[in-house]
């Protein structure tokens, strides 16, 4: 995952998305962020929006404690490649520390250690 940005939905305009900072929205009992990225195919996170790998993405939502809440259909097409995905969480803390990630870039490594292999998320 790289180049990855803020992204504001339309939706966060209507009267159910409440600002808490921003980028962080209250919905109901939850908050909620939106992220755009690229992928990296020659990472194996696939080639296009509709693609998204499950890594390092899993890996990602597993860090910061948070899950896709909605994965914009409309604007994660075969023909884009850039991915649009909103993210969640009861606690705003984890959306904060999730939203750190904008302007890094993110993927996963192996290594070795005892002739074991092992896998690192890498956020630089």
């Amino acid at each position: 995952m790289k180049d990855i940005t803020d992204y504001y939905a339309k939706k966060y305009s209507s009267s159910n998305y409440n600002v808490q900072e921003y980028g962080i929205y209250k919905y109901g009992e939850k908050y909620v962020t939106s992220l755009s990225f690229q992928l990296e195919p020659d990472r194996g996170e696939g080639s296009t929006a509709n693609t998204i790998s499950q890594y390092p993405l899993e890996d990602v939502l597993d860090r910061f404690c948070v899950y896709v809440s909605d994965f914009y259909k409309e604007l994660n097409t075969a023909e884009s490649k850039t991915c649009y995905l909103e993210f969640s969480s009861t606690d705003i803390t984890d959306l904060r520390n999730l939203r750190e990630i904008i302007g890094k870039h993110v993927y996963n490594r192996n290594f070795k250690r005892n002739g074991k292999t092992f896998v690192e998320l890498v956020i630089e």
